[in-house]
């Protein structure tokens, strides 16, 4: 969300300083936030595709090489149990199992390393994509939704306000998931805001 509202911002500031209608700053905006969202979308689902593709290629490899060497994965598995501290007596049993069943050897290892899908795995990629896309929309569309209703000089002003509430929830919500301080995560994602719009307002006085 925050890559939209940015790079949105920026256009958007760009387009404040050099064009003299509201139409032209709407039909920027929107054609940005429509293509900026098409490209999160497309790049959520092919990212949570490609995770797939590898978590699946990996365990397609792991277990072919259970079936070609099952006694030496079997020798593996209790060589790097012995590191942990468990008894012989826990290991001999642990080999006598999976000396009979040497596919059980893949499942084992997942349970001892505690790995879980994570939510983007469990979630269709499509659906994970829409929802990326919809949350994108909206925050790249918050600097243009003033030119659609308001007069050009009206709209700027309330522009750059509605923006500034926006990047304010966008800091907290980022400081909250990733549980980093509060005042310094805000004043980075203004920076980081303030940064795109300066540059668009320069290209678009250089333009115009």
């Amino acid at each position: 969300m925050s890559d939209g509202v940015v790079s949105i911002f920026g256009l958007v500031a760009g387009m404040v300083a050099g064009a003299q209608s509201g139409n032209v700053i709407l039909l920027a905006g929107a054609t940005a936030a429509i293509a900026a969202t098409v490209s999160m979308m497309a790049g959520v689902f092919l990212d949570i595709e490609s995770e797939r593709d590898c978590a699946r290629v990996e365990e397609e490899e792991r277990a072919a090489g259970i079936r070609r060497d099952p006694e030496g994965a079997v020798n593996k598995l209790i060589s790097d149990l012995r590191e942990t501290g468990l008894s012989q007596k826990s290991l001999d049993a642990i080999r006598e199992d999976m000396a009979k069943n040497p596919p059980a050897i893949q499942k084992f290892e997942d349970a001892v390393a505690g790995e879980e899908e994570t939510a983007a795995q469990k979630t269709s990629p499509i659906i994970h994509a829409c929802w990326m896309g919809v949350a994108d929309f909206i925050a790249a569309m918050t600097p243009v939704v003033p030119f659609i209703f308001l007069p050009l000089e009206q709209a700027k002003i309330v522009f750059i306000f509605g923006t500034a509430i926006l990047l304010v929830l966008l800091g907290i919500g980022r400081a909250k998931l990733g549980e980093r301080p509060l005042a310094r995560t805000v004043l980075e994602t203004f920076a980081i805001a303030a940064a795109a719009a300066i540059a668009g307002a320069l290209v678009g006085l250089l333009i115009s």
